[in-house]
Parts: structure tokens; C-alpha cells; sequence
């Protein structure tokens, strides 16, 4: 069991979340709020029946839930509304900094206009309590076309974008797919990330890594089935956008004592913890933390490390990343326990 000193640690530190789809901190309340206010009208009677609803037995059935739950954003209020209300909550958590997904095909599928989804999300970061920036993903389940004209949407609002990833199903959708397009964004100067390794095998990994290039990889906790990429990653220091409570809901791992997280850290790997879609996982970033450090044998070092390397893997700049490296070191040094006390 996890004891107040490491409870009390690992809710307090301060920490980067790398991994988090903004559709997916939409809580059941906001839903029908939004819903309410928007007159659209859901699946479900009640709060209640749709939070029983989130019961998944693998990634596409949480998917087609997830989607559903979109819909009823259509205004740019609704966005700025949910990107606050996730903002607050991880402030809350002790997050100092977020780069934050966001689904733009979801959207413009619905007949959502591109700048009404993204003024909405940038306009809560700017007025949020954390620091804040957004990445946009593209939904490997559409075409590498659909994907280029998503970008070419994208364009204008270049500023408001530090970077671009993959997203939604893996399997069937491996990540050559979008070469041509992830090239491009390269070329423009975008940051690149792709989820790979988690329902799809590690040779997603290495084809995320040689043939879009990115310099870092969602999930990835399947890379320890090849232990030449385990190298690797530990070599070249690519980080691991982890999200334990989700790997559990999606039977990545059957329970979270099988997890991981451990192995990944002890072999060198750059692990962070993040909450992926906290709203219908399970929890938010304390609640991943809490949750690991109660069913692993992780100590206050285990913790420093993985708050440090949130930073470290964050696409901040040289200056904003050391004084959020140092305000960590600061809070260990204060921290009142030796770095190798386990719970």
C-alpha cells in the first residue's frame, strides 16, 4: 500500500503532462451541459447511465464512445469550457505544464469550422492557470489525404501549433501511412509524436521513429518485446509518453501490478506518467501517479525521476526548461525522505 510520504509526494511535485487528449478530459457533466446548451440530443438518460457506459474491452470500443461524446461541442465557448475546466483540474494535480492533443478531423468531419475548434482551445490555454500548448493529431483511421488537408486547414494558424501527432486505432494503421505528410511537417518546423507500441507491436515503434521521425513516442510500452529498440530508445534518449490507468482500461496490462513502468526506468528509458483521456480512464494525472506508486515497488527517487523526465521530454524552450527542472530538484531536496525510501 502506498504510504502518506509517498502519497503526499507524488501528488505535491510539480510535473509535465506530455500525453493528454483534450476530447478526453470531457466529463459526463459537460457533456450534457454542453449537450443542454447546444440542443443536442445523447444516447443517454442521465450522467449516471453514460458514465456507466465507459466500459471498454479494447481501444475501439472506447473509441466509438469517445467520439459520441464530441459531438456536442459546436461552439467555440464549448471548446475554451472543456480546455478550461481541464487546465484547472491539473493545476490542481500540481501540472505545471501541459501540451495537449487535440482531434481537429473529429471536429471538421461534424461541420465544425477549424477555427472555431482551435481558437477556443488556445484562447483557455492562454487564460488557463498552467502553462499550456497544443499539438494536432491526425486519426490514423482516415486516409494520409485527409490528413494533408487537415494540415493545409491547419496552416493559418500555424502560431497557435508547437507540434503534430498520430492517433486513434493502431492496429491496421501502421505509421508509414503518413510519411508524406508527417515530411511535410517537418519541414515546416512542427515538433513530431506518434502513438505506437501499445495495441501495435514494437515495429511501430521503429517505423514512427526511421520513417516519420519523431522525437518521441506515445505510449511505447510494448518496446521491451524487442530488446534491440529497447536499447535504442534508451540510447538515443526518446522518451515514452506512459499512460497507466489507460493501459489497464484497455487490457494492455490486466491489472496494474503487471505494469511496466518499473522495467522501462530501470532499463534507461526516458518513462513519463500522463492520463491520455482522463475523463473516461479513470483519472487524472495524480490518479495515474497514486494508482502506479500503490501497485509497483517505486521509490521517491522513482519519483524525481519520472518528474524530471517530464520536463526533460516537454517541447519547451532551453530557459523554461531548466526552471522547471530546478523547481523539481527543489522540491526533492525538500522532499523529507531519502531518494531510495520505497512505499
Amino acid at each position: 500500500m502506498l504510504n502518506d510520504q509517498m502519497r503526499n509526494i507524488v501528488q505535491q511535485m510539480p510535473k509535465a503532462e506530455l500525453h493528454i487528449h483534450i476530447e478526453g478530459s470531457l466529463e459526463p457533466e459537460l457533456i450534457f451541459a454542453l449537450a443542454q446548451r447546444n440542443g443536442v440530443s445523447l444516447a443517454y438518460a442521465s450522467v449516471e447511465e453514460l458514465r456507466a457506459a465507459y466500459a471498454f474491452s479494447d481501444l475501439q470500443s472506447f473509441l466509438d464512445i469517445y467520439y459520441a461524446g464530441a459531438s456536442v461541442l459546436l461552439k467555440e465557448q464549448d471548446f475554451y469550457d472543456m480546455t478550461m475546466a481541464y487546465l484547472v483540474r491539473s493545476h490542481a494535480d500540481n501540472v505545471r505544464h501541459a501540451e495537449i492533443f487535440f482531434d481537429p478531423q473529429t471536429h471538421t468531419a461534424r461541420g465544425v469550422p477549424f477555427d472555431t475548434m482551435i481558437n477556443g482551445i488556445w484562447r483557455a490555454c492562454q487564460d488557463g492557470p498552467i502553462s499550456a500548448t497544443l499539438i494536432m493529431c491526425f486519426l490514423r483511421h482516415l486516409s494520409e489525404d485527409d490528413a494533408i488537408a487537415t494540415l493545409e486547414e491547419a496552416l493559418p494558424f500555424r502560431d497557435k501549433i508547437i507540434g503534430v501527432g498520430l492517433d486513434s486505432s493502431e492496429r491496421g494503421h501502421p505509421p508509414e501511412k503518413f510519411a508524406r505528410v508527417f515530411e511535410r511537417c517537418r519541414q515546416l518546423g512542427l515538433r513530431l509524436v506518434a502513438h505506437a507500441g501499445e495495441e501495435g507491436p514494437p515495429a511501430y515503434i521503429e517505423t514512427a521513429l526511421d520513417v516519420l521521425n519523431v522525437e518521441r513516442i506515445d505510449h511505447g510500452v510494448r518496446c521491451l518485446e524487442d530488446p534491440e529498440l529497447t536499447a535504442r530508445l534508451a540510447r538515443e534518449q526518446i522518451a515514452l509518453t506512459v499512460c497507466p490507468l489507460s493501459n489497464v482500461k484497455l487490457r494492455v496490462f490486466g491489472e496494474m501490478e503487471e505494469h511496466n513502468l518499473v522495467t522501462l526506468l530501470e532499463a534507461g528509458l526516458v518513462a513519463t506518467v500522463n492520463s491520455d483521456d482522463p475523463a473516461y480512464f479513470g483519472g487524472y494525472m495524480n490518479d495515474n501517479f497514486v494508482a502506479v506508486f500503490d501497485a509497483l515497488p517505486l521509490t521517491v527517487a522513482h519519483a524525481r525521476q519520472l518528474a524530471r523526465n517530464s520536463f526533460t521530454a516537454a517541447f519547451l524552450e532551453p530557459e523554461a526548461k531548466r526552471a522547471f527542472l530546478a523547481e523539481v530538484d527543489q522540491f526533492f531536496a525538500g522532499a523529507g525522505a531519502s531518494p531510495g525510501v520505497a512505499i
